[in-house]
């Protein structure tokens, strides 16, 4: 049996993935409060944005936190293709449970089934993120920690969607985003310590690329774009803000529906003095 090493860079690696899966849950909450406030194309853009950034905030905490996993007596290598996939997987699932919420015409029904959608989503994409694996040896996993794990990431799922439709004030948002990271790391590392390694000494090659090589690259190209998109989100105004900037803008231009009903020379006389 292998020995499990789930931080090998120290405190490192925990930390920033969760930085990274608060941020991806922060920017999906707010674009998730945004939608709801919105309708027609815009509710669906700003949808399809929560999707892509929920999915992708707790893909980079995943693979951030497996970049300090390690297994001794075997190196670790990664397939490309389903670790793509896993990324698709994630946005595609994840989307399903917030455009439920965002469309849905019961709120419970709807807040129920996309916390369910929307915490397969996450327990989806860290397993298939977990089968991308490649070592030597073989990968066992404790059933009651897997069902625990997925148990979290749906409770986890439901509680942000909650936020998103009960919770409006920017500093809500962020203990919310801060709790729904908590919970997602905690699913991800119940997951982790569901693990059991049985390791095959071998010297041949494993199939697959190293973390550094392919993981810690794609990884921080998907940080950025939380961050630049975080940014364009926190300076793009309110349905509020649009609606007070309107009204503002109407009470600053002249009525040019006044119709002048003053009688023919009033003005010359006002302006003339009595003859």
């Amino acid at each position: 049996m292998g020995h499990l090493d789930h931080a090998t860079f120290g405190w490192l690696t925990p930390v920033l993935s969760y930085a990274m899966a608060c941020i991806g849950a922060a920017l999906g909450l707010r674009c998730t409060v945004r939608a709801l406030e919105a309708s027609g194309r815009s509710r669906r853009n700003w949808l399809l944005t929560a999707a892509s950034a929920i999915g992708t905030g707790i893909w980079t905490m995943h693979f951030v936190a497996m970049l300090g996993f390690g297994v001794t007596g075997t190196d670790i290598r990664y397939d490309v293709p389903l670790t793509i996939l896993s990324l698709i997987v994630a946005m595609v699932v994840v989307g399903a449970g917030v455009f439920a919420v965002g469309y849905g015409r019961e709120r419970l029904r709807s807040l129920l089934i996309g916390g369910l959608t929307t915490g397969v989503g996450v327990a989806s994409m860290h397993y298939m993120g977990m089968a991308a694996l490649r070592l030597h040896g073989s990968v066992h996993y404790d059933p009651v920690l897997v069902a625990l794990s997925v148990a979290i990431a749906v409770v986890a799922a439901t509680a942000a969607l909650w936020a998103a439709l009960n919770i409006h004030a920017p500093i809500a948002v962020a203990v919310a985003s801060l709790v729904m990271g908590a919970a997602v790391s905690s699913m991800h590392y119940t997951g982790m310590f569901a693990v059991e390694v049985e390791v095959v000494p071998s010297s041949g090659a494993l199939a697959g690329t190293a973390a550094m090589q392919f993981i810690f690259p794609l990884a921080v190209g998907l940080g950025s774009y939380l961050f630049i998109t975080s940014a364009f989100v926190a300076l793009s105004p309110t349905a509020r803000e649009r609606a007070a900037y309107a009204t503002a803008e109407r009470l600053a231009e002249p009525d040019e529906r006044a119709v002048d009903v003053a009688p023919p020379g009033f003005r010359e006389t006002v302006g003339n003095g009595p003859a």
